[in-house]
């Protein structure tokens, strides 16, 4: 028998009573990216990319330039003083090239093909007014789409994740190993730069698959064995670590399962997100919260779906959404556990004579345990059950609802019920 939380037709606290369901890809659909308040790009296996009106479901553009699936893509925004703000999506491909495309009448703006490998990643840094591709080497590019610069040839497995750090600088996962690269500006007075690796850490055992900016201070790195490590965003040191996710959540009130050995994919660190006190993690079939300033975890659900988590994301309220390749959306909040009290010591003629020792280790036994039991638990709310197959992302959009793609080639938009019927009536 599962052990996964089930929840009844009654999912008071869940506002997703209405659903649209958007046709048009033809493969998976692993990739959705917001563009404004109302506005969404869609992509996958199919090589197309969609436009998508939030609000109302409408299919805005359909793009076709790509002859291979999707690999990476982003949105980014223009202003120049003359003109009002322009918007753009970025997309890489399994075909080698890179296109950036105007989402206002949907037009192919630029190609470029001059990649040796994929490029696994894409990253706009708006303060430099440039954008990184990463897969065998990291490139820099202007929004005209001149190649600036670009290391020379780092693995073959190349670069998987990218994030913005302080001080005009980047981290890079390259397998198991995080590269921290430095943009400098060109010395020759040209619009160019010089991109060079400033650092190589070392301190994870496995591949890193996820990579997450807290603020400008810290950023976070997730493995393929569940090592969650914490760096200073400044000087690089690791401020934090945890892999013993398993064992941090061993709950009082929950039964151990006896587990001989756990298969990497159950400790592995799909994606993580976070908000300025916490870092959420989605690892194996469960979700974690790791609390930055008590450097542990505070609350989390070992098994929150009956397959691996693939994306998690916190909501303004003190709400969670994860999806899972079991093809389940479900809605968590993060709620306070009445803490039972360590016993107090005993005192008196037997404490006197040494016989309440063991009675004052089994206290502090309880008082450690106590210390390592999570403060929080993670409450079932909501369960969107509507795809048949494995829920890749999702956006969300607030008031207007949430989007979600999946492998069976759709896109859900999943609205509050409440607010559609009163804006209809």
């Amino acid at each position: 028998k599962s052990s996964v939380q089930t929840i009844g037709e009654e999912q008071i606290q869940n506002p997703y009573t209405e659903l649209l369901v958007l046709k048009g890809h033809q493969d998976i659909v692993r990739f959705l990216v917001q563009i404004d308040d109302y506005r969404f790009a869609s992509a996958g296996d199919d090589g197309v990319v969609f436009l998508w009106n939030a609000q109302t479901g409408e299919k805005l553009f359909e793009l076709r330039g790509h002859a291979h699936k999707i690999t990476a893509i982003t949105s980014f925004s223009s202003s120049d003083d003359s003109e009002e703000k322009k918007y753009f999506i970025l997309t890489a491909s399994a075909d080698r090239t890179v296109i950036v495309w105007d989402c206002t009448n949907g037009r192919l703006v630029q190609k470029v093909s001059c990649f040796h490998s994929t490029v696994k990643c894409l990253t706009v840094l708006q303060s430099l007014d440039v954008w990184l591709s990463g897969g065998s080497d990291l490139c820099v590019w202007n929004r005209k789409l001149d190649l600036l610069c670009k290391t020379s040839h780092l693995t073959d497995a190349g670069i998987s994740a990218l994030v913005e750090l302080p001080k005009s600088c980047v981290a890079a996962a390259v397998g198991k190993e995080l590269l921290i690269f430095r943009l400098v500006p060109s010395d020759d007075g040209s619009e160019g730069w010089n991109v060079f690796e400033v650092k190589r850490l070392v301190d994870h055992q496995d591949n890193i698959l996820s990579l997450v900016s807290v603020n400008d201070l810290t950023f976070v790195t997730g493995s393929h064995v569940g090592e969650l490590i914490v760096w200073d965003a400044l000087d690089w040191t690791k401020q934090a670590s945890e892999c013993n996710f398993w064992d941090s959540c061993a709950n009082l009130d929950v039964q151990p399962e006896i587990k001989l050995s756990q298969s990497p994919n159950e400790t592995s660190i799909q994606h993580l997100t976070s908000d300025e006190e916490c870092v959420f993690a989605a690892i194996g079939k469960g979700i974690y919260v790791y609390n930055l300033q008590m450097k542990r975890v505070i609350a989390c659900q070992r098994t929150a779906h009956d397959s691996s988590v693939l994306h998690i994301e916190k909501l303004p309220n003190r709400q969670l959404i994860s999806c899972s390749e079991d093809g389940s959306v479900r809605i968590w909040e993060l709620q306070e556990k009445q803490q039972l009290l360590a016993e107090p010591v005993p005192t008196g003629f037997f404490n006197m004579w040494g016989f309440g020792r063991a009675n004052k280790q089994t206290t502090q036994a309880a008082k450690k345990m106590q210390e390592n039991t999570p403060m929080y638990f993670l409450e079932l709310v909501g369960d969107l059950i509507g795809h048949s197959s494995a829920v890749q992302m999702f956006l969300y959009f607030g008031e207007l609802g949430l989007a979600t793609c999946s492998a069976d080639h759709l896109i859900i938009l999943w609205k509050d019920g409440e607010r559609e019927s009163r804006l209809r009536s």
